[in-house]
């Protein structure tokens, strides 16, 4: 998930120090969500299994979270998915905007955008829409399941018993409040708190596993297979709890952007990987010497003497995790938003000093409420885990999908290499896609209903937007064909410059038409202004800007960003100066062309979702707020349509 932290993205680190400082800031944003799956994991994967926790039983777990871990961490994401950036960037849709721009299509066309390649379009929406079902449980789970380590407390957790669903209430209620002042303060300490935890991980498994080393037989894959046959049907129970242990690993590739494929390699391989790893088998000894103790595994590994200290910093590393989702959602909805996908949203920055310090509060309410939603219908975290696993397999499968594309079409792989490796990988996500589905009607619902409604939006959005600039296309003027008319028969010119914004440069935008129409009137110069969003995370000062001459009238300025930046218009239009076009933005009218649209039930979509559209339409943000607009320069003109 992608992280917009207080972490500058990365160029290659220029010295020693500052990777060790990116691979420590990565073990906490990376790792914090897959780092917190020792909670709940090994007590959900041994409950499934039959008979109990037999020595074969632990054995087997133990075996299929190390293989596991292996293959969907350190083989898939590690070693091949991490090789698929987009201009340094990670994460489904900066992966989907790759798999565009390798199949010959771009985001500025939308219309061929949609057209040519439909399918890994509706990919990239289905990943996204996913992730947000994904975020809504992760910060649920995690929280509640330190919160539940009170019930173990020695002597005292009887009475915190009837607490642990306000608690961690109150702890996420906490947490989404102080969003808005943003983290760039405490954003520094995520890192050493999380390696603290790592190292207490570590410490905990290596404690029982020198009591217990026969637990190391669990490395072999024997034990794995052995269990999954024995336990017929049961075994894809097993597998849907199984995968909870690399629930978090998709953060791997998301947050490429913010630290680099090496910090982030380093820090899986010589930190998370060995810690988790220590602590699963720590887990298995555990029970082995002490079966009762399955129920809780990890709480009950906890010596007394050390309990509260751990049970602390238990909670600090699950808030960590559960930051770690919430500024993923502000970031990928920042990037939505650019590439069309949503309407534009109040995105506010929270730092005017760190790089990425985003806050949307529409998201933050969002993910608060349905947060809230999943503690009251749920109510304990192995209930919660039931509904964990199927957002995160269906991203997964989903990232493999589009690592195909871009392997055959960026890479120019041949199909027969390909397929060697992504059918095996594809194929180990399907399978725990098939255990999870199974877990849909014990609570796995919820997040596909969510990511299934975030989907409905995203897909109305952008079906809405191309019915209306279809639209607008057929009843405008071309561009060149107005300018022609206009030097025959030119209006009353007015002194001054007027930018007229639109989403169309070859046509003359509605703004303008009416300006002509009803004031009679022509500026003396008349700049039509686009902004445009690259299939690349960001663009070069350089690349910003670009003027074509149109007439003697007329002007045309394309203003680019990436699909992670945020738009400012003033600021880009200041390097018009160096491109030899000279105005006063204080002395400046802005025309914006507003739409008032009307729903129709014989054009375009179906009546229902013309009024979703036409909802979503009222509720976007200003776009002189948006574009950061001077707003006592802004002139906006209106116009009836339906859709």
């Amino acid at each position: 998930m992608p992280i917009t932290e207080a972490d500058a993205p990365p160029a290659s680190p220029p010295h020693r120090d500052s990777f060790w400082a990116l691979t420590l800031g990565s073990v906490g944003v990376v790792f914090g969500d897959i780092g917190t799956s020792p909670l709940y994991a090994m007590r959900e994967a041994l409950a499934h299994t039959k008979g109990g926790a037999t020595e074969m039983a632990v054995l087997g777990v133990v075996s299929l979270v190390f293989w596991a871990l292996i293959l969907v961490v350190t083989v898939k994401y590690v070693t091949f998915i991490m090789r698929a950036d987009n201009k340094g960037e990670g994460g489904t849709l900066a992966l989907m905007a790759l798999a565009q721009r390798a199949m010959g299509t771009h985001f500025a066309q939308h219309a061929s955008f949609i057209r040519r390649s439909r399918f890994v379009f509706i990919l990239g929406i289905c990943g996204a829409a996913l992730f947000y079902g994904d975020g809504l449980i992760t910060p649920a789970i995690s929280v509640l399941s330190a919160a539940e380590g009170l019930k173990d407390a020695p002597g005292i957790g009887h009475i915190f018993e009837p607490y642990v669903l306000p608690i961690a209430a109150v702890i996420l209620i906490a947490l989404f409040m102080v969003q808005s002042r943003g983290t760039a303060s405490v954003g520094r300490y995520f890192g050493p708190i999380t390696v603290v935890w790592f190292a207490v991980l570590a410490g905990l498994g290596v404690y029982y596993i020198v009591q217990e080393p026969s637990i190391l037989l669990g490395l072999s894959p024997y034990y794995g297979v052995h269990l999954l046959i024995n336990n017929g049907l049961v075994g894809f129970a097993i597998m849907g709890s199984v995968f909870l242990v690399v629930t978090g690993a998709e953060a791997l590739y998301a947050d490429i952007g913010h630290f680099g494929k090496a910090p982030i390699r380093t820090a899986w391989l010589c930190v998370a990987f060995p810690c988790l790893m220590l602590n699963y088998l720590g887990q298995g000894a555990l029970v082995l010497l002490h079966p009762e103790t399955q129920a809780n595994p990890f709480y009950l590994m906890i010596p007394e003497v050390i309990y509260w200290p751990v049970l602390l910093l238990t909670i600090m590393a699950t808030v960590i995790a559960s930051q770690a989702v919430i500024t993923g959602a502000y970031s990928v909805t920042q990037s939505a938003v650019q590439l069309g996908l949503l309407p534009r949203i109040d995105i506010r920055r929270t730092s005017e000093t760190v790089a990425g310090q985003i806050y949307v509060p529409q998201v933050n309410t969002m993910l608060l409420v349905g947060v809230l939603a999943l503690l009251v219908i749920f109510r304990n975290s192995s209930n919660l885990a039931a509904a964990y696993g199927i957002a995160v397999t269906g991203t997964m499968v989903i990232t493999m999908l589009l690592a195909y594309v871009v392997a055959r079409h960026h890479w120019k792989w041949r199909r027969s290499t390909t397929l060697l490796f992504v059918v095996p990988l594809i194929a180990i996500d399907l399978f725990f896609l098939g255990a999870n589905v199974l877990r849909i009607p014990q609570g796995g619902w919820f997040p596909l209903a969510f990511g299934a409604a975030i989907m409905l939006i995203m897909w109305t959005w952008t079906r809405g937007a191309q019915i209306l600039t279809d639209k607008a296309r057929r009843d405008s003027l071309p561009l060149a064909e107005l300018a022609d008319i206009l030097k025959s028969r030119g209006p009353h010119r007015a002194a001054g410059t007027a930018f007229f914004l639109t989403s169309d440069p070859e046509t003359a935008p509605v703004a303008l038409m009416h300006n002509i129409k009803h004031n009679k009137v022509l500026h003396e110069k008349n700049i039509i202004l686009t902004v445009q969003t690259a299939e690349t995370p960001r663009v070069k000062e350089d690349e910003r800007v670009r003027i074509e001459p149109v007439s003697d009238d007329f002007k045309k300025v394309i203003v680019s960003y990436g699909f992670m930046e945020s738009p400012n218009l003033p600021k880009a239009l200041g390097l018009c100066r160096k491109l030899g076009l000279k105005f006063d933005i204080m002395a400046t009218s802005f025309f914006l062309g507003r739409r008032s649209v009307v729903a129709s039930a014989q054009s375009g979509m179906p009546l229902w979702q013309d009024k979703l559209f036409i909802f979503l339409m009222k509720n976007a943000a200003n776009p002189t707020d948006f574009y950061k607009i001077p707003p006592g320069r802004v002139v906006e003109m209106g116009a009836q349509v339906t859709v």
